[in-house]
């Protein structure tokens, strides 16, 4: 289940660093972190 929430979230974030600013990157990155830290919670 970890992997699999693990796995979305890194699809998210990949499909979001699309951004043309490093700023907007940045903001991908720590949204991408807090999903997998949510769903890590989540599985425990």
């Amino acid at each position: 289940m970890k992997t699999a929430f693990a796995a979305i979230a890194f699809l998210l974030a990949a499909s979001a660093a699309a951004c043309n600013t490093v700023e907007g990157v940045g903001e991908d990155v720590t949204a991408a972190g807090q999903a997998i830290d949510d769903a890590a919670e989540d599985a425990n």
